[in-house]
C-alpha cells in the first residue's frame, strides 16, 4: 500500500524543521545503509547525534502522533526517530530495499521495519530529479510532493531516488514497526477506517456504523502484535 499524506508539517512547521537543518553538520549519508546500498548511494545525511537533528526529528514526531492518516495507515507499534537526507546536483541512490531490523541508537531496543517513510521538505519546484521511484506489482511509481507532504510504502519495497540534476532535495525518512505486520492486512484496515470515516460524515445509520466499527476494531485484535 502506497499512501500519501498531504500537509504533515504545516508551512511554518516546514520552515522550522528546515531552519534547523540549516544549523547541522552534513555528512556521508552511506554511514547508515547497508553493505550492498553503500555501493549505490550518494547523498548527505545529518548525524543522529546532531543537536540540530534532534530538534528537527521532535518536531515530525510531534506532527505524526496528531496525524489521523498516519496513524490510520501505519498503525505505528514502534516508530525510528526521523533521519534528515540532502540530495545535491549529481547525487542519488540507486535501487534497494531498506535492512528488515534497525537499531535505535542510544537504546538496547531493535525496531522491525515494516513501513517506509519520505517526508519531502523541499518544494518540487526547487530541484529537477530527486523522485522517489517505488516498485510494485504494478510498476514502478514516482513520487515528488509538496514539502510537508509525506508518503508511506512497504519497506519490502525495491525504490530509489533518482539523480538531482538541479537544485537541493531535502526530506526526512524513518521506518515504522507496526502493529499489525502484514501489508495487506493494513491495507484492509485502513480502507475499513477510510469508509466508516466517510459514512459517519453522512449521518448513516449509526446501528450499521456500530457494527463496522466493531469489525474493524475485532480485526486488530485478530491481527495485532503488540
Amino acid at each position: 500500500m502506497l499512501v500519501r499524506i498531504a500537509g504533515v508539517l504545516n508551512a511554518g512547521e516546514v520552515a522550522a524543521v528546515r531552519s534547523r537543518l540549516d544549523q547541522g553538520r552534513w555528512g556521508d549519508g552511506r554511514v547508515t545503509a547497508g553493505f550492498r546500498s553503500a555501493q549505490v548511494k550518494s547523498n548527505l545525511q545529518l548525524p543522529q547525534s546532531d543537536p540540530a537533528a534532534q530538534e528537527a526529528a521532535d518536531l515530525v514526531l510531534r506532527a505524526l502522533e496528531r496525524n489521523a492518516v498516519f496513524i490510520s495507515a501505519a498503525l505505528p507499534h514502534h516508530v525510528f526517530p526521523p533521519l534528515f537526507n540532502r540530495y545535491e546536483p549529481g547525487m542519488g541512490f540507486g535501487n534497494h530495499i531498506d535492512n528488515a531490523v534497525r537499531h535505535i541508537p542510544g537504546t538496547p531496543h531493535r525496531l522491525r521495519t515494516d513501513v517506509s517513510a519520505t517526508l519531502f521538505l523541499s518544494q518540487p519546484q526547487d530541484y529537477e530529479g530527486g523522485e522517489l521511484m517505488v516498485e510494485d506489482s504494478y510498476g514502478a511509481h514516482a513520487v515528488k510532493l509538496d514539502a510537508g507532504d509525506m508518503v508511506l510504502y512497504p519497506a519490502t519495497s525495491l525504490h530509489r531516488v533518482q539523480p538531482v540534476t538541479r537544485g537541493t532535495r531535502e526530506a526526512a525518512f524513518f521506518w515504522v514497526q507496526s502493529m499489525v505486520r502484514d501489508d495487506g492486512a493494513r491495507t484492509v484496515l485502513f480502507d475499513l477506517d477510510n469508509a466508516i470515516r466517510k459514512l459517519t460524515a453522512t449521518d448513516a445509520d449509526a446501528d450499521s456504523l456500530l457494527t463496522l466499527t466493531g469489525c474493524y476494531h475485532n480485526l486488530i485484535r485478530r491481527w495485532a502484535q503488540v
